[in-house]
């Protein structure tokens, strides 16, 4: 009965662990959304999984929030990289909420040009 109970209980945690990976892995943050709720988000994942006992290394959890984001944080991502940071989760959100208001969200500004007298 025992050995029973336990092999259905870690089948449930399996499927669980599964799901909380899926969903941490296929989180991204939408363009215009914003970055604080998205990241929170994910530390409630990576929380849980540490609860599954499925630990993941601080590195490689800021690699997959650092990928979550849209082409607009590129230039933070390259800065953190370049700058060779290694912050916690909390720092990190920290960062973003700060880096966020400076970041352009929008298209980008295009040069036009009218025609006009040929010189």
């Amino acid at each position: 009965m025992i050995t029973s109970l336990k092999a259905m209980f870690q089948e449930q945690a399996r499927t669980e662990r599964y799901q909380m990976v899926k969903s941490l892995v296929e989180c991204k943050l939408p363009k215009h959304a914003p970055v604080s709720p998205h990241v929170i988000k994910m530390m409630g994942y990576i929380d849980n999984l540490g609860k599954l006992d499925c630990p993941i290394s601080q590195e490689l959890v800021t690699d997959i929030i650092l990928q979550s984001l849209p082409s607009s944080y590129d230039q933070f991502i390259m800065n953190y990289n370049m700058n060779s940071l290694t912050k916690t989760l909390t720092e990190l959100h920290g960062m973003l909420k700060t880096a966020e208001p400076n970041i352009k969200k929008g298209t980008p500004n295009v040069l036009m040009v009218q025609g006009g007298k040929k010189f």
